[in-house]
């Protein structure tokens, strides 16, 4: 049950409580009020009429039985009034040894008091629809507002820091929208500081790994040179990863869209990965209209991080618009499958010894240009052994 449909029944008990109370209270003072003053005109018409009987006069005056509790609180020369089963008012008195009494209908004032009820009722009801109307206004509006604040800071964690609660009021639900939006304006300038190093980094680094690339180049044919050569190429791949990553972040990517087929676009990137004996299987090409370069971006990190860290065959498979690449290594470690599903890659890490040592940027770079053509990629293990990472292009 939502909040607003909690405040809302909140509103409306409350309101027929409050009603209830209100109404018992005025039928029960008004019930005390009415039969007081009955009895007082029931007793002053005893009274004058015991001077008529004295004087020898005709007078309605009884002397029969009267009702056991009233007869009890009588004494000579005393009068008692007494109300017999809510139906009969009786007034009594004790004179020259017996008892005189009068006694007449109730049922005018059980009439007047159910008209009451009647009216309280009425008004009660009203009341309580009125009240659960602005209960319901009232819960609407705080019910929107927390929701605003809710889809805000679910934006904002998806990675949109530009997304802002713009709270109005002095309220504790504004308090806490303009709480958040100074934390997403803090967190954004933060990112954009981090990002700002990185690329600063990766970029001054460009022209002494260069450098060493070409220094690597000229040394004489060996062992030792083809150990320089490789950590050279890989730094300076890694330098190349950083930037792109940087780019990324600072959403500065715009696709260039193109139409081309879905298995065409699968056999340039398993080409341009490098990576030897990858089996490319086509149940069914689809005409798609994206950025080529990115998706042969986007499927070549997938294969090389699949013959890294996997096991081969490494295969890939088309269909329509999904590319699925597989290797059948032992998988993604659990906590590195949830943290994918979750939060995406995360840069530099690897997860688990079990898939591999170092670092990398590959899926991170993946993700996100993903992101930039707004396709969707999504991580799994297979049943029967090995990691799955599957490209959605629509």
């Amino acid at each position: 049950m939502g909040l607003r449909a909690k405040l809302s029944l909140l509103i409306v008990g409350m309101s027929v409580l409050v009603a209830a109370v209100l109404g018992l209270l005025v039928h029960t003072r008004t019930a005390v009020v009415t039969l007081d003053s009955a009895r007082r005109g029931l007793d002053a018409e005893l009274t004058s009429t015991l001077v008529r009987y004295q004087e020898g006069q005709d007078t309605p005056l009884t002397s029969g039985a009267v009702p056991a509790p009233l007869a009890a609180a009588l004494g000579e020369g005393t009068r008692a009034t007494y109300l017999q089963d809510g139906a009969i008012l009786w007034a009594a008195t004790r004179a020259d040894g017996q008892t005189l009494s009068l006694h007449r209908s109730y049922e005018a004032e059980n009439a007047e008091l159910a008209r009451l009820d009647r009216i309280l009722l009425g008004s009660g009801l009203a009341a309580a629809l009125f009240a659960s109307g602005v209960g319901l206004v009232v819960a609407s509006g705080l019910s929107s507002r927390i929701r605003a604040v809710a889809r805000t800071a679910a934006h904002i964690a998806e990675g949109d820091l530009s997304a802002r609660v713009e709270a109005r009021g002095r309220d504790e639900i504004a308090a806490v929208g303009a709480a958040l939006d100074q934390m997403a304006d803090a967190l954004r300038a933060r990112l954009e500081a981090e990002r700002r190093v990185t690329a600063d980094i990766a970029h001054e680094l460009r022209t002494p790994v260069a450098g060493l690339v070409t220094a690597a180049g000229l040394l004489p044919e060996g062992r030792p040179a083809e150990l320089v050569r490789d950590s050279a190429a890989t730094l300076r791949r890694l330098v190349e990863d950083v930037l792109e990553v940087a780019r990324l972040d600072a959403s500065a990517e715009t696709p260039l869209r193109e139409i081309r087929s879905s298995g065409t676009l699968a056999r340039r990137a398993v080409a341009a990965s490098g990576v030897p004996d990858v089996e490319v299987l086509v149940s069914g090409e689809a005409e798609v209209e994206t950025d080529p370069r990115r998706v042969e971006r986007i499927l070549a990190n997938l294969v090389s991080n699949a013959a890294r860290h996997g096991a081969p065959p490494v295969q890939v498979n088309v269909t329509g618009f999904s590319v699925t690449v597989r290797d059948h290594g032992p998988g993604f470690p659990e906590p590195m499958l949830v943290t994918l599903r979750e939060h995406g890659p995360q840069r530099f890490g690897t997860g688990s010894a079990a898939r591999g040592d170092g670092v990398g940027l590959g899926l991170t770079i993946a993700a996100g240009q993903a992101r930039v053509l707004g396709a969707h990629l999504s991580f799994a293990n297979a049943p029967d052994g090995g990691a799955i990472a599957r490209l959605d292009l629509a």
